[in-house]
C-alpha cells in the first residue's frame, strides 16, 4: 500500500492508499485499549461526514492496539448519567455513527485483532464484513447483560440479522464471549486469517463483491411475526431458570425488544435506544456496573515487592487443600500435594482431572495440567516450594504442629501460609521463628468457582510478604481481599450469623425450603441451610464455635448432634438435606409448613449480615465500605445487583434498616441489636 493521504485525529488515524481505500485505525488517546467514549464516536463521525457525499472505494476499519479491536463502550461514562434522557442521547449518538458506517455505498471491513466485546463488536457488525486473527481464546462477546443493561449501538438488531435469533440470543443472554472460529461458523466472522496476513485480505474482501452475511434461512422463518412468541416462551424460560425479571430485567428486555420489533431497522433501533436508557438508570444496571468496578480495584491491589511463585507445596489434601493444588496445577503452578498417606491424596487427583478435562483446552493442555500436579507424601517439595499453604483442619495445635516441622525445611525467602477460615494468625504464628512472613490465603469452597481469597494480614506482617500473596492471587486469575486479622476475617464473619439465623429459624419449625427461598427471593444464589449442607456441618459447627467464642454469641442448637450422628451435608450424603448427585433434595412444604414461615424471614436472614458488616467496618478488618462490599459479593455471591451489604443499606436508608434492627431485637433477641459502628457509616 502507497499511502497517498494521511490524517490524524486525537482517536483515530486516516491513510488513504494510492487506489482510494481508506485504511481507518483507532488507537484511542491515553489508553491501554479501545473504548468507544463520545469523543471517539464523535471523532469518527467527523471522519465519515465527506464520505456520505464522496465515499471511498473502501474502508479498512482495524486497531492500533496490540491487546485487541475496541473493548466496548467507555464504562466510566456510565457514572455521569443521571437521567434516561441523558443515556438516550448517547446512545443514539452511538446508534447514528454505527448507522452512517453501514450506510456508506463504499465496501467496509473489520479487522478484529483479539478483543471486540460489547460496542467493539457492534462496530465491526455494522461493517459489511469482518476478519479475524487466528485466535484461540473467547474474544468475540455482547456482555452487556453482565452490566444489567443490553447492546445499545444496534447490536440486537444487527447480531439477529447476521447470526440468526438462536446464535445472537445466545450471545446477548449469556453475556459470554466466544472465539473467532465459532464467530466464522455463526457468520459474525466472514474469514479468519493469520496475524500477519490481514492487509491483503482485508482488500480481497473488499474487492470480493460479495453480499453481507445474513442469518440462516431458518433463523429468518423463527424471526417471522407469527412465531417470535414461541421462541420468546422458551428463552424466557432458559433466562428464568437462572434470573427472575424483577432482579435482572436486561435479559427479558432483549427478548421484548426481538418479540415487538424482530430486529427490524425501521424500527427497533429506536426502541433499543428507549429500552437501554432506561436500564441504565435503573437501581440493577447501577450496582452491576459499581461491582465491575470492585473487581477492577481487586485487580489492582498489591505492591511489585513481592517475589514471583512458580512452585506451590499444599499440606492437606481434603476438599480444599486438594483443590487448591489442583486449581495451582491448571494456572500454570508446579505443585506438590502432601498428605499422611496416598490414600488420602488419591481423591484429590481424581478430581484435579475432572477439573483440568473440564477447564483446560486440549488433550496436551491437559496432560501437562496433571504433570504439574505431583503427590507428596514425604513433604519433599518444601525445600523447593516458592509458597507453603497449608489447609489442613482447623485445630490449632495441629497447625502448630505442622509449622514447627515446616518451616525449617522452607528456602530462604519462600512464603508460609494458612488456608484457615476462623482462626486468628496471631495464636497460630506463635510457633514460628519469623512471624512477619506468616500469612493467610483463605479460598473458598468450590475453589474453581468462587474467584475471591482472603489476604490476611497481622500488624507486622511484611509488605514483601503480602506483596508475594497479592501476586500468587492474581496469578492464579482469583481475586485478592486484603483483610487484617480476626476471626473470622470478612466473609465467614458475615456469613455466621447470615446461617446460624437460619439455624434459629429451623430450631422454631420454619421449613428448610421455606428459609432457603426467602434467601434466594431476596437474590442470594444459595439459601443457608443448602450453603450450610454444602460447607459441611462439621466445618459450619467449628466456625460458629470461634465466632461465637470472639462475639459472645451462643452457636444455634442442633449441629452438634447432626455432626456426632455423622450427618455432615453433601459429603456423606445427608445433613439438612438428603443430597443426591450432588444436589439437595428438597422437599415443597405444604400450606401449613408454609404458613409458619415468618413475615420478618427475609429481615431476619438478611440485616445480620448487614449489621456484621458494620461491625467489621468499625473494627478496620477491611480498608473500607467498597473493599467489604466486593469480598462479600465475590467470596459469597451476595446478591450482585444489590451492590454488597453496605450498599444495600445505604440504598434502602441506614435509619430504616437502624429501626428494622431494634424491631427484630425487641422481638427476637439481643442478636439483632444494631451494632454501634452504624453512627460512622457515611
Amino acid at each position: 500500500m502507497t499511502a497517498t493521504d494521511t490524517q490524524a485525529y486525537l482517536h483515530w488515524h486516516l491513510e488513504t492508499d494510492g487506489d482510494g481505500i481508506a485504511w481507518l485505525c483507532i488507537d484511542k488517546h491515553d489508553g491501554s485499549a479501545n473504548v468507544l467514549s463520545g469523543a471517539v464516536l464523535q471523532e469518527l463521525a467527523s471522519i465519515m461526514e465527506p464520505w456520505v457525499r464522496t465515499p471511498p472505494a473502501g474502508i479498512v476499519l482495524h486497531s492500533g492496539k496490540s491487546n485487541g479491536f475496541v473493548m466496548g463502550a467507555d464504562i466510566n461514562e456510565f457514572t455521569k448519567i443521571a437521567t434516561a434522557d441523558e443515556a438516550y442521547g448517547l446512545i443514539r449518538l452511538g446508534q447514528q455513527v454505527m448507522d452512517r458506517l453501514e450506510s456508506l455505498a463504499c465496501p467496509s471491513v473489520a479487522v478484529i485483532n483479539g478483543f471486540a466485546l460489547g460496542g467493539g463488536l457492534e462496530l465491526a457488525m455494522a461493517c459489511r464484513y469482518r476478519i479475524a486473527l487466528e485466535n484461540d481464546k473467547p474474544v468475540l462477546g455482547l456482555p452487556e447483560v453482565q452490566l444489567g443493561i443490553h447492546p445499545g449501538f444496534g447490536g440486537t438488531v444487527r447480531a439477529v440479522r447476521i447470526a440468526g435469533v438462536r446464535a445472537a440470543m445466545a450471545l446477548m443472554l449469556a453475556g459470554q464471549p466466544i472465539t473467532v472460529g465459532k464467530g466464522l461458523r455463526q457468520g459474525l466472522v466472514d474469514r479468519v486469517v493469520p496475524a500477519g496476513g490481514w492487509r491483503p485480505a482485508a482488500l480481497d474482501m473488499l474487492r470480493s463483491g460479495r453480499p453481507a452475511h445474513r442469518a440462516p434461512l431458518f433463523d429468518r422463518v423463527l424471526n417471522l411475526a407469527p412465531l417470535r412468541p414461541l421462541v420468546a416462551r422458551q428463552l424466557r424460560a432458559q433466562v428464568a431458570r437462572k434470573a427472575r425479571r424483577d432482579h435482572y430485567p436486561s435479559p427479558y428486555a432483549m427478548i421484548d425488544l426481538w418479540v415487538q420489533h424482530g430486529a427490524s431497522p425501521k424500527t427497533g433501533y429506536e426502541a433499543e435506544a428507549r429500552s437501554m436508557a432506561g436500564l441504565m438508570v435503573g437501581s440493577t444496571a447501577r450496582n452491576l456496573v459499581r461491582v465491575f468496578f470492585l473487581q477492577n480495584r481487586l485487580k489492582s491491589l498489591g505492591g511489585k515487592s513481592g517475589s514471583k511463585v512458580a512452585r506451590v507445596h499444599v499440606i492437606g489434601a481434603g476438599v480444599m487443600g486438594g483443590d487448591i493444588a489442583a486449581w495451582c496445577a491448571l494456572r500454570g503452578l508446579e505443585v506438590t500435594l502432601q498428605d499422611r498417606e496416598m490414600k488420602y491424596i488419591e481423591p484429590a487427583l481424581a478430581r484435579a482431572s475432572k477439573l483440568f478435562e473440564k477447564k483446560a483446552r486440549g488433550t496436551d493442555a491437559v496432560d501437562k495440567a496433571r504433570a504439574r500436579l505431583r503427590a507428596d507424601i514425604a513433604g519433599d517439595g518444601v525445600a523447593d516450594a516458592d509458597l507453603v499453604i497449608e489447609a489442613i483442619f482447623e485445630n490449632r495445635e495441629a497447625k502448630q504442629e505442622l509449622y514447627r516441622s515446616v518451616e525449617p525445611r522452607m528456602k530462604a525467602g519462600a512464603i508460609l501460609a494458612t488456608n484457615t477460615s476462623s482462626i486468628r494468625l496471631e495464636e497460630l504464628r506463635t510457633v514460628l521463628e519469623a512471624p512477619q512472613r506468616f500469612i493467610g490465603l483463605h479460598f473458598f469452597n468450590p475453589v474453581a468457582q468462587l474467584p475471591l481469597v482472603e489476604v490476611i494480614r497481622c500488624t507486622d506482617t511484611e509488605t514483601a510478604a503480602l506483596d508475594t500473596g497479592f501476586g500468587f492471587v492474581k496469578a492464579i486469575g482469583k481475586l485478592p481481599l486484603p483483610c487484617s486479622s480476626s476471626p473470622g476475617f470478612v466473609v465467614n464473619r458475615i456469613l455466621g450469623p447470615y446461617m446460624a439465623e437460619a439455624m434459629h429459624l429451623a430450631n422454631e419449625g420454619v421449613p428448610l425450603a421455606g428459609i432457603d427461598a426467602a434467601a434466594e427471593d431476596f437474590g442470594m444464589p444459595m439459601g443457608p441451610v443448602e450453603l450450610v449442607d454444602s460447607v459441611g456441618l462439621d466445618i459450619a459447627l467449628n466456625v460458629s464455635r470461634v465466632l461465637g467464642a470472639a462475639a459472645g454469641r451462643e452457636a444455634p442448637g442442633g449441629l452438634e448432634d447432626m455432626v456426632e450422628q455423622g450427618r455432615l451435608g453433601r459429603k456423606s450424603g445427608s445433613g439438612f438435606y438428603r443430597w443426591e448427585n450432588g444436589k439437595a433434595v428438597k422437599p415443597e412444604p405444604g400450606p401449613a409448613e408454609k404458613a409458619r414461615i415468618p413475615a420478618d424471614i427475609v429481615d431476619r436472614l438478611m440485616l445480620p449480615m448487614v449489621n456484621e458488616a458494620v461491625a467489621c467496618l468499625h473494627e478496620k478488618v477491611v480498608e473500607d465500605a467498597d473493599l467489604l462490599d466486593a469480598g462479600v459479593i465475590f467470596g459469597t455471591g451476595f446478591a450482585p445487583f444489590r451492590g454488597g451489604p453496605v450498599n444495600y443499606a445505604r440504598e434502602r436508608g441506614s435509619r430504616e434498616v437502624i429501626a428494622a434492627l431494634e424491631r427484630l431485637a425487641d422481638v427476637h433477641g439481643e442478636r439483632f441489636r444494631p451494632h454501634p459502628g452504624w453512627s460512622e457509616l457515611g
